[in-house]
């Protein structure tokens, strides 16, 4: 796994390569160890490679020592994931964009890593009516009564009262930063940061020190929408960055749910563009409680034992068995957990396919029959 972080640490460090290509590298190596290694040739017949590109990393590939930059940037970065830990967040393993490196700071809890304790996006504009702000706050106590976790990022506005609604209530939020984990923005969120430290969980794609940009809160849009089962979307003017939350909510599968407001209300039109376009209304906190309680529940996974009634397999097949859920496990967690070169494992995931044991979803994940 270490080695593995080291790769996923380098390739992020490649001009050029964003996260969904090296999500794609990923896929078609198998790990990012084996793709560092891999000639000019074969880079190129991973979609997004161009010849120019391939140039590109070539010559930064020879100037990267991955095990001496993990070495020096953990100096500096003490606490952070990369899709080869098994404490990565699951459900932001599913998106075509997980951020290589995801740096945190305050209290981690599995659950909530794992998916089974699940996460609600409660985001909007940064100068909400009084509506708004009453709405954000009832909604957040409500969620927080009955088991969620909110997730916000910690912007002015309706970002700041759902992490202090929740706050209030006792609850757990996490805050997910455009900055780095320890730079506070806006400043006026000083004494709200230290508290979500102290009680809840940081998160950013950022490096320690960086600096609030605009280019950084789009991206960081993604990644709350990754994180959670579904999006509130309490109050957006029709230029908000929470309709950019609310696009990826979209392209990855997550429901979008929006609290109605007047035509006056300039701070609503963008909710009532996105209920126009499909989004589910919140007519009240029971009416929403009831919606989100139709949601699919993820299970814990874990490791499955091998059948007495499974015929007889070779012993590196029943080790790579072994290490796969019923629910589903990552490709990198595979390689982990065996300990086996990635060429072994996918012709052994290969012939478990075909002997109908095991079953390969999107994303490099695989099921257990």
């Amino acid at each position: 796994m270490q080695q593995e972080r080291a790769y996923w640490l380098a390739w992020s460090q490649i001009n050029g390569v964003g996260p969904i290509l090296l999500k794609r590298v990923q896929q078609h190596f198998g790990t990012l160890a084996e793709a560092w290694k891999a000639p000019a040739l074969a880079l190129g017949e991973v979609e997004g490679f161009g010849t120019k590109l391939i140039e590109i990393v070539k010559k930064e590939r020879s100037q990267l020592d991955p095990v001496q930059l993990l070495e020096e940037h953990s100096r500096n970065n003490t606490q952070f994931w990369t899709p080869a830990d098994p404490e990565y967040p699951r459900l932001l393993l599913e998106i075509p964009s997980p951020p290589p490196i995801l740096y945190y700071r305050g209290k981690v809890r599995p659950q909530e890593n794992q998916g089974i304790t699940p996460l609600i996006a409660i985001v909007g504009t940064r100068y909400p009516t009084e509506y708004g702000k009453r709405w954000t706050r009832k909604i957040s106590l409500t969620l927080v009564k009955h088991g969620f976790s909110v997730v916000s990022g910690m912007a002015a506005g309706i970002d700041t009262e759902a992490h202090r609604g929740c706050l209030e209530a006792g609850g757990r939020t996490i805050a997910v930063l455009g900055t780095g984990v320890n730079v506070v923005y806006p400043a006026s969120n000083q004494q709200l940061y230290q508290q979500i430290q102290s009680e809840g969980l940081i998160l950013s794609e950022y490096p320690a020190g960086t600096k609030p940009d605009r280019g950084n809160f789009p991206a960081r849009n993604r990644i709350i929408a990754g994180l959670c089962r579904a999006i509130l979307i309490m109050e957006a003017p029709t230029k908000s960055g929470a309709l950019i939350t609310a696009h990826f909510a979209n392209d990855f599968g997550r429901d979008v749910y929006v609290l109605p407001g007047s035509l006056d209300n300039q701070q609503s039109l963008g909710c009532l563009g996105l209920l126009n376009r499909g989004a589910n209304v919140i007519l009240s906190e029971e009416h929403l409680l009831e919606m989100l309680g139709t949601m699919p529940q993820l299970d814990a996974p874990e490791p499955s034992k091998l059948s007495l009634s499974l015929p007889e397999l070779e012993p590196q097949l029943a080790l790579v068995l072994q290490t796969i859920s019923a629910e589903f496990t990552p490709f990198d967690l595979i390689v982990q957990k065996t300990n086996l070169d990635a060429s072994a494992i996918l012709a052994a995931l290969l012939e478990l396919e075909l002997m109908g044991l095991v079953t390969q979803l999107p994303g490099m994940r695989y099921q257990r029959n």
